[in-house]
């Protein structure tokens, strides 16, 4: 078995500011899959208990297949990557002051001993310096509704442009508009693929969201092999692997659509702005759908992204 030293892995990213878990700290050593998580969706996506408990079973679905979590975050000014139950726990207890750490923020959250969940940005940022390629998340973020005028686009686009990884997601949240992300992702140089008999690019909730990807794979095989030629030639930017939600989980985007267009204009009229605007509309989608939304989202995570993302790791 061929082995790497933490040193090599991370030059002096690692030096006073990381916490690898004993688990990941292994693998890495002794270069095992590992696929790394965001923890947003802990600290601000999900109600108490459904983050923590859904953040326990992605975990758990993962070293089923065979394959490493490591769960990354931000707590009392240490960088986690890999957590233990209670730290997930700590993060997930709505007691818990928490920041949305993308990279703007790290420096910051790390100079105040501040906790937080990381972003997608984020915690590519993260996974990368320590050498962890494949990344599983619900839906990354994009350009907003109206974001010709006022310019709120998600720092993941461009984080995807320039970190040498697989995003294995839903593809972008549904309340964003959907084809000016893809738009700018292709000015970012990421590589945008569906996984799939067709290039229908999903719409987080719903199956098609009436743009395609560029390409689309079948198989882990290919998906792992689309990586793999990356890291190759040095391509320092991402993949994003959209894996559509199944039909029996899917909310219609008929049905969506106007749900979405009343929470954002909802938005708009109390002054919601800049970071706070992704959670605000989702709750406002989930309660207007009878929780159909969370639900999808709970499902989708546990059942199709993390089985997907650890067959390519």
């Amino acid at each position: 078995m061929a082995f790497r030293s933490l040193s090599n892995i991370f030059g002096k990213f690692a030096s006073g500011l990381v916490d690898l878990s004993p688990e990941v700290k292994t693998a890495l050593c002794e270069k095992k899959a590992i696929v790394a998580l965001e923890s947003t969706i802990i600290s601000h996506g999900m109600p108490f208990p459904h983050n923590y408990e859904t953040a326990l079973s992605v975990e758990n679905i993962i070293r089923d297949q065979g394959a490493i979590p490591a769960t990354i975050a931000v707590l009392g000014g240490r960088i986690k990557v890999g957590m233990n139950s209670n730290e997930i726990q700590e993060l997930a207890d709505p007691k818990l002051k928490t920041v949305k750490i993308s990279r703007r923020d790290l420096a910051y959250v790390l100079a105040n001993k501040l906790s937080g969940g990381t972003t997608v940005s984020g915690t590519l940022l993260i996974a990368n310096k320590v050498g962890i390629n494949i990344f599983v998340t619900g839906g990354i973020g994009g350009v907003h509704r109206s974001g010709e005028t006022t310019f709120d686009i998600s720092a993941d686009l461009i984080e995807l442009g320039k970190t040498p990884s697989m995003v294995v997601s839903s593809g972008v949240k549904s309340i964003l508009d959907i084809g000016k992300t893809l738009e700018y992702l292709e000015t970012q140089g990421v590589c945008v693929v569906t996984y799939g008999p067709t290039k229908d690019f999903p719409a987080f909730y719903s199956e098609k969201s009436g743009f395609d990807s560029v390409y689309n794979v079948n198989t882990p095989e290919e998906a792992a092999r689309l990586l793999y030629n990356l890291k190759e030639i040095n391509l320092n930017s991402g993949i994003l692997l959209a894996v559509p939600i199944p039909s029996e989980y899917a909310i219609p985007n008929i049905e969506l659509e106007s749900t979405i267009k009343l929470a954002v204009a909802e938005a708009e009229k109390n002054g919601v702005r800049g970071k706070n605007i992704t959670p605000y509309i989702l709750e406002k989608v989930s309660a207007k759908t009878q929780g159909k939304s969370l639900k999808s989202s709970i499902l989708y995570y546990l059942l199709v992204n993390n089985y997907k993302g650890t067959s390519i790791g």
